[in-house]
């Protein structure tokens, strides 16, 4: 059987609940609908689940306006897409950019429901922001652009990997423990049908009618860690990925994708191609030791 992209998924607002979708739009810089709004703090800087938990409760739905906003405890909140003109200046980690101000509504919905005082701005031209393969040292392009992910356009993780990674889960966890959702990963394309692990080794995939670079391993974060349904923390799944697939100090888990067709729609279902490779055994690929890395998606 030919490898299978099994599930498509979009996170709206960074860091909080995702979306699984059947199809989705392939974009420069990265699916239709991914990581164009997030929350920042009075000085424009990126507030994230790693600092505030609870985000990952906060169900953020696309309508055709804006964004319809529900978490536990409080009333859902319809948020409109503000015009471009109010421009603010914001920061995720080493970038410098501007992004759409939601105002005073959406502002007051989020700092009651998280406990903190942030506000929440939207991407609306995301050609603004560069990779973290564009800068020197890492990997990609000159011209590749993102939008509010970590680093890169898209995340790709494997069943087979997640399903390697359960296993040294729970043979070092009490009996009874669930096997670890791909939910706490926050892929954009899960595929089905390869060997674990293998994806370190692809440099060009194709998904359906879409091709995409391979250009770096995910060095998984604290974020991993959060259950995405109750908002709490853990050990896992970094301690058994530090036992596993721990390089260059850091725990590695799916690899980040730059798309090369922008413009194809993705669909559950569609049948995955490794079209470039390398030997395996060589680890994930990732930026040369005294380079800086890009945090995990």
């Amino acid at each position: 059987m030919p490898a299978t992209l099994t599930s498509l998924h979009r996170y709206p607002v960074k860091s909080c609940r995702g979306e699984t979708v059947e199809t989705a739009v392939v974009e420069p810089q990265g699916l239709a609908g991914d990581r164009r709004w997030m929350l920042v703090d009075a000085s424009g800087t990126a507030v994230t689940a790693r600092e505030v938990n609870r985000l990952v409760l906060v169900h953020p739905e696309i309508t055709p306006t804006g964004l319809r906003l529900t978490a536990p405890g409080v009333d859902p909140v319809e948020v409109e897409t503000p015009e471009p003109t109010t421009q603010v200046a914001v920061s995720l980690f080493s970038s410098s950019f501007t992004a759409a101000a939601a105002g005073p509504a959406a502002d007051a919905w989020f700092s009651a429901t998280l406990g903190v005082d942030v506000r929440l701005v939207h991407l609306d031209d995301p050609t603004r922001r560069r990779t973290s393969g564009s800068f020197p040292g890492g990997f990609g392009d000159p011209g590749d652009r993102v939008s509010l992910a970590d680093g890169y356009p898209l995340l790709v993780t494997t069943e087979e990997s997640l399903a390697a990674l359960d296993e040294e889960v729970l043979a070092n966890a009490p009996t009874g423990r669930e096997p670890l959702p791909m939910s706490r990963f926050r892929p954009n394309v899960v595929v089905s049908g390869v060997p674990a692990w293998s994806e370190d080794d692809w440099r060009v995939v194709r998904i359906g009618g879409a091709t995409f670079r391979a250009v770096k391993g995910c060095a998984r974060c604290v974020l991993t860690t959060i259950d995405p349904d109750t908002g709490l923390r853990e050990r896992e799944p970094i301690a058994s990925l530090a036992r596993l697939r721990r390089y260059d100090g850091k725990a590695w888990f799916g690899v980040n994708l730059v798309p090369d067709s922008p413009g194809v729609v993705l669909r559950a279902g569609d049948e995955v191609e490794v079209l470039e490779a390398v030997e395996p055994g060589g680890g994930p690929l990732r930026v040369p030791t005294g380079n800086p890395v890009a945090p995990a998606h």
